[in-house]
């Protein structure tokens, strides 16, 4: 399936729960949007109220530099539920 040019994401976030039970990992969690591969500092947590149930949460992951830009494309489309920061990331030795 192709992405539009547009469209501010490139590929999915890995899979996380609610920020507060988000736990370090040893691999760095990378930023969702298109061709970023910045560490991500955010977790967008969202869902499209047409499709999923209240209480479900998807996750995009941003950096700093597109924390904003991916916050306001989650939000013009009324998705955006929560921003959390992403824990701080262990280095693998």
């Amino acid at each position: 399936m192709a992405v539009p040019d547009d469209f501010p994401r490139g590929r999915p976030a890995p899979l996380l729960c609610a920020a507060a039970s988000l736990a370090p990992v040893s691999e760095v969690l990378t930023c969702s949007s298109k061709g970023c591969r910045r560490e991500a500092a955010w977790a967008l947590l969202w869902n499209n109220p047409k499709i999923h149930p209240e209480d479900r949460r998807k996750t995009w992951l941003a950096c700093e530099e597109h924390r904003e830009t991916l916050g306001d494309f989650l939000t013009a489309r009324g998705f955006l539920r929560e921003v959390e920061p992403v824990p701080a990331q262990e280095q693998a030795d």
